[in-house]
């Protein structure tokens, strides 16, 4: 199978793995993400990263739509294209 570069999860074909993670991410309280504005910008930076392989990120090793969802975090790129909450 051909790697898809810049693909997020969602955008995958769903595996029980990729549904898992899936469901995962939408399990996750409210009040333990952030704003779906801040969001949906820090995926659009994923998304044009070279770094996001198959909806993960070469740098860190994390999915993607999981890390952008933590106010905690942030990308883990030396030019940091999103930064914490």
């Amino acid at each position: 199978m051909i790697p898809c570069k810049r693909c997020l999860l969602a955008e995958l074909s769903q595996t029980d793995y990729t549904k898992t993670l899936l469901e995962y991410i939408a399990s996750v309280p409210m009040e333990r993400r952030v704003d779906e504005k801040t969001y949906a910008a820090r995926l659009e930076a994923c998304r044009s990263c070279d770094e996001l392989t198959d909806g993960m990120c070469m740098q860190c090793g994390c999915y993607a739509e999981l890390r952008a969802l933590k106010p905690e975090q942030e990308c883990a790129a030396a030019d940091k294209r999103w930064h914490r909450s």
